[in-house]
């Protein structure tokens, strides 16, 4: 029997030694935040806290009585909420690894837990799964003799500046190939972005072309002299979106082609970025069907789209200023047989995308995540990914100390094209005023607050609704808007 442990003992000894052989390097990345968020109004009306005359059961207006008739569905809301996103990788070789990421326990500290299948803006999986796990990405990294292989699921939109970029949000599965050229980096990507295939999961298919995919080519070049440095590229976008060819609705076939070159650059103190898109292309009916029910009566939609964004910044020793353009290309409501802008049955046309966040309340995705849209009157929304838009913002800030960041913002939005009806597309002006505090590398503090002068872009149309049970079918109200406020805290671990 001690023979035996004896060489069992040995055989430990000699797989232990040889581990190596078969073992992988891993390396864990993340990031951890915690945060408080007070948010003063959850809608942007005002007149449903007012005083409105009350309708006699003989259904006569009595105009000598009112009623308090508010407020309504308007609270202010003040919570905390988590997100936890850790990156693996595991490294076979130099040249050879796999690479994932997931999301943990991203919810509202004691808030209600969402409905399966609710589809999450950030992530491959549902709400619901990342508030427990859910993976985002699991891709092959391989740099072969012949260029870099990326399989599998990995961001998507990642492309020149920050501007139209989505690498926070939903994944996709894909090949990514790109292979250096002395300065010059050229790029291949194939993403697939829906399937309507039939399969053991989507039961019932009758069509066989249902899908959603993507092609892409770009190419970057890389600068470095004594007066400046930096890079420039140019990208080549088609998407083919096939799947509501079989709608039972409006069968249509789409499809997008999108040129985006971009640059950045550092000349001395100065920063500059810069990236521009235009978007064309068509929409087609299938089957005589027409775009009515849409509000277009034709079979065929053209696409039109424009997209501009410039942002620069110079840093004077602790103090650095900057400011930030946007015009995004609004849908002209007069014309019915082309597409400017916006969003149209579902196709994202042209947006300044989830990562940029520019303001605290405004085209601020994350608060759209946490506190739900921020509305006024006629589904007019203020925050979200920016579309239709020409946006102007100041920056001034400074770093007394290599722990503080305090900076002061200052935006004005409106729209390019007002939606039909509407009296103003003037989104309004915010006042941001963040500061970050470095507790050490790794853990830092940030406290801010914003201020919205609210546009009349928010009044809608303002004909006036009629608000209450009690009011004469003639009794209206002119809608009125109101300002709004938050403040936020977060205490955000990067490791």
């Amino acid at each position: 029997m001690k023979k035996f442990w004896l060489v069992l003992l040995s055989l430990g000894l000699v797989m232990a030694f040889s581990v190596s052989a078969f073992a992988v390097d891993v390396k864990v990345s993340g990031e951890y935040y915690a945060a408080g968020l007070y948010l003063n109004k959850t809608l942007l009306g005002d007149n449903l806290t007012e005083f409105v005359p009350v309708y006699k059961k003989s259904g006569a207006l009595d105009k000598g009585k009112s009623y308090y008739n508010g407020p309504l569905s308007n609270p202010s809301t003040a919570f905390f909420f988590q997100r936890l996103r850790v990156g693996t990788d595991f490294v076979v070789s130099p040249c050879l690894k796999l690479v994932t990421r997931f999301d943990a326990m991203e919810r509202i500290w004691g808030g209600a837990r969402s409905n399966p299948g609710t589809p999450d803006a950030y992530s491959a999986g549902t709400r619901a799964e990342n508030e427990n796990i859910a993976f985002d990405i699991a891709y092959i990294d391989y740099t072969s003799p012949i260029g870099l292989f990326r399989v599998g699921y990995q961001k998507d939109y990642e492309w020149g500046t920050i501007f139209d970029d989505r690498t926070s949000g939903p994944t996709q599965g894909g090949i990514t190939y790109a292979v250096p050229v002395g300065p010059v980096t050229i790029l291949a990507q194939y993403i697939k972005e829906g399937d309507g295939s039939a399969s053991a999961v989507t039961t019932g298919v009758t069509t066989t072309d249902q899908d959603y995919d993507s092609y892409r080519l770009g190419a970057i070049y890389n600068f470095n002299s004594s007066k400046a440095k930096g890079e420039v590229g140019g990208l080549l976008l088609y998407n083919r979106i096939a799947e509501y060819k079989d709608s039972t609705v409006i069968p249509f076939l789409a499809q997008v082609y999108k040129a985006i070159p971009y640059f950045k650059a550092q000349i001395g103190p100065v920063a500059l970025q810069g990236e521009f898109e235009y978007t064309f292309g068509s929409a087609k009916t299938e089957d005589g069907a027409t775009f009515s029910l849409l509000g277009y009566p034709g079979t065929d939609i053209n696409i039109s789209a424009w997209s501009a964004f410039l942002d620069a910044t110079a840093t004077f020793g602790p103090v650095y200023v900057g400011g930030s353009f946007v015009y995004l290309s609004g849908d002209d409501p007069a014309t019915h047989d082309k597409i400017e802008g916006g969003t149209f049955a579902g196709l994202g046309v042209n947006t300044a995308g989830l990562d940029w966040n520019p303001c605290l309340i405004m085209f601020n995705n994350d608060l759209r995540y946490w506190g739900g849209n921020i509305a006024g009157y006629d589904g007019s929304v203020i925050n979200g990914e920016m579309s239709n838009a020409l946006f102007f913002q100041g920056r001034i800030g400074v770093k007394p100390t290599s722990q503080w960041d305090i900076m002061l913002a200052v935006a004005y939005a409106t729209a390019d094209k007002k939606p039909a009806g509407y009296a103003n597309g003037g989104y309004g002006t915010e006042i941001d005023v963040t500061a970050t505090y470095k507790i050490t590398n790794n853990l830092s503090y940030m406290l801010g607050a914003g201020y919205l002068f609210t546009g009349d872009y928010f009044k809608g149309r303002d004909a006036g609704q009629p608000v209450g049970s009690y009011l004469a079918p003639t009794t209206v109200l002119s809608n009125e808007k109101d300002n709004d406020y938050m403040v936020i805290n977060k205490l955000t671990l990067s490791f």
